[in-house]
């Protein structure tokens, strides 16, 4: 209960974190935006002939209609920062193109470009996966932008998200996401440790899928956000959102799997369980094909990676009727920390076939989300972890009460013969061994009847427990006769074994004596105990013939041999 408040009380300052930013728009889109038009690029065009043409841009169709290619972009006049002079940010989501060159046009006609290939992209990266370049002032104030856009796959658009900003605007959107994703990739880690650390001592399967998926968030987080371009200033642009592909395959293929070993057993077998591991195989198989041929290929199987990621969440839907049909215990768990990354990867989804608008918002739900289901599915598991906990108990407690039915004589409630043995060979250093047993008691049943006689029984085995001291083993080895086996100093006196059993009350106030056979010696083994007990026996045999009612002594077993 401590670890579910704990995770509650850091959901609710996730929530909050994330929604005063949201709130206040301080990160990614701040300053203005900046709409563009389209033209393709044709030989002998130059920045400056394009900025004097403006009629050969596009402004109405929409960008992905324009497939893929080498285009020009062209912003409108550009609208005042706040009434701040000096130097402008030029900033725009990430998409997978081969080249990028930005220009600025000043109000004097003075043009000044950045030109970048993969590695010049990815090192104007800022956090937020946002591209950003930066124009200085000299003077004259930027009045136009213009954009040259080498190879662009055109998934999403060719130039989307464009905006300018201040200096100002640059850094306190770099401070706000560099907050929301140290508080992710926190959360993420020492939920992974925790989740790790419980594995391996649980071992239960779906701890391990939801390590695995906390391991992708790790990677996507550090990708997607675009730490990784500033820990790794050589990698490209596209390997790095090729990278996010991967771990989003992955991470979902994770993710399914986790699902199916969430529920129990029963629930998923049959259709279900085949559904999710075709479609979890399928995911894991896009990301080695991203992999392999993502630099080539991505047109085509972005498609197919989008078309696979739309129908996830209809898998995940088929599971969870299948667990309402079955009445599963854990499905209000298993909705209520999935049914954020659900709805996201729906309208993620949606986004990628072109269905919806393109949005910052979600182009960067996924984390969001995440954040969110990496809580309350840790509360989800630990309430799994709880109900295993307490199940396991309940068979160990069972198994434990079957053991004891097993190791006791039900009629006295001593250990009977097998228990007695197992526990008492072998033993470290000697022991003595005394036989008891109930004198003329065929007489006893004959006279009282069995229901008299069992309770004879049970009462001289009452009196044989009261008389045994810790650690001394008391069983019923068969019939009227008993045992007592420990260290000699914690045996009971004899005589005073036999004074009590002729002092016990017995039914219909009959008077029930005993007569016992002693042995004293090692009991190693088998071998042993089967010494032990034959002298013990033939003592407990002189007694009775000796007139019954009496002990006696066999020599120590060690020198009998």
């Amino acid at each position: 209960m401590w670890a579910c408040r704990t995770v509650l009380v850091a959901l609710l300052l996730t929530i909050g974190v994330f929604g005063s930013a949201s709130a206040r728009a301080q990160a990614g889109i701040v300053g203005a935006m900046v709409p563009t038009c389209i033209a393709r690029i044709r030989p002998g065009d130059t920045p400056r002939k394009m900025f004097a043409h403006p009629d050969r841009f596009d402004c109405t169709t929409p960008q992905t209609a324009f497939g893929r290619g080498d285009y020009w972009a062209l912003s409108g006049p550009l609208p005042a920062l706040d009434g701040r002079p000096g130097a402008i940010r030029v900033r725009q989501s990430s998409l997978w193109q081969d080249r990028l060159a930005v220009y600025a046009l000043t109000a004097d006609g003075r043009i000044t470009g950045i030109a970048n290939d993969q590695i010049g992209i990815s090192r104007h990266i800022r956090l937020g996966a946002v591209i950003e370049h930066r124009f200085a002032g000299h003077g004259a104030p930027i009045v136009r932008l213009l954009w040259r856009i080498d190879g662009a796959s055109n998934l999403r658009g060719i130039v989307i998200g464009a905006r300018i900003a201040s200096d100002h605007d640059s850094i306190r959107s770099d401070l706000t996401f560099a907050a929301f994703y140290a508080a992710f990739l926190g959360l993420v880690a020492g939920l992974l440790i925790y989740n790790l650390a419980l594995w391996n001592v649980l071992r239960h399967d779906f701890q391990l899928a939801y390590c695995g998926l906390l391991g992708c968030l790790l990677l996507y987080a550090a990708s997607s956000s675009g730490a990784l371009a500033w820990m790794l200033p050589g990698l490209g642009n596209n390997h790095r959102i090729l990278l996010n592909y991967i771990v989003l395959c992955w991470g979902m293929s994770a993710a399914l799997t986790f699902c199916a070993h969430f529920f129990e057993a029963r629930i998923l077998e049959g259709w279900p369980q085949r559904l999710i591991a075709v479609t979890a195989w399928t995911l894991g198989i896009f990301g080695v094909l991203f992999m392999a041929a993502g630099p080539f290929a991505m047109h085509p199987l972005d498609r197919l990676y989008s078309l696979v990621m739309f129908v996830s969440p209809g898998v995940v839907l088929a599971v969870l009727w299948r667990a309402w049909a079955r009445r599963s215990r854990f499905l209000w768990l298993f909705v209520v920390s999935w049914i954020s990354p659900l709805a996201m990867l729906a309208v993620r989804s949606a986004y990628n076939l072109g269905l919806v608008p393109w949005s910052f918002w979600i182009d960067n739900s996924t984390l969001v989300a995440m954040a969110i289901e990496t809580l309350v599915a840790s509360m989800a598991i630990a309430h799994r972890i709880l109900m295993l906990s307490r199940e396991r108990d309940e068979a160990v407690r069972q198994e434990a009460i079957s053991r004891e039915l097993a190791d006791t004589d039900p009629l006295t409630g001593l250990l009977n013969r097998r228990a007695f043995l197992a526990r008492a060979i072998p033993a470290h250093g000697p022991r003595t061994l005394m036989l008891f047993d109930i004198d003329h008691f065929k007489q006893v049943n004959d006279t009282i009847g069995h229901d008299g006689g069992d309770e004879v029984l049970r009462l001289f085995a009452r009196t044989l427990r009261c008389h045994a001291l810790p650690g001394v083993l008391v069983a019923r080895m068969g019939g009227e006769e008993f045992a007592l086996l420990g260290e000699d100093g914690a045996m009971p006196d004899p005589e005073l074994m036999l004074a009590s059993v002729r002092a016990e009350r017995m039914p219909f106030d009959l008077r029930i004596t005993s007569s016992i056979g002693i042995c004293h010696g090692p009991l190693a083994d088998e071998n042993d105990w089967k010494r032990l007990y034959r002298l013990a026996d033939q003592a407990l045999l002189r007694a009775k013939t000796a007139g019954r009612d009496r002990a006696g002594r066999a020599p120590p077993a060690a020198i009998a041999a």
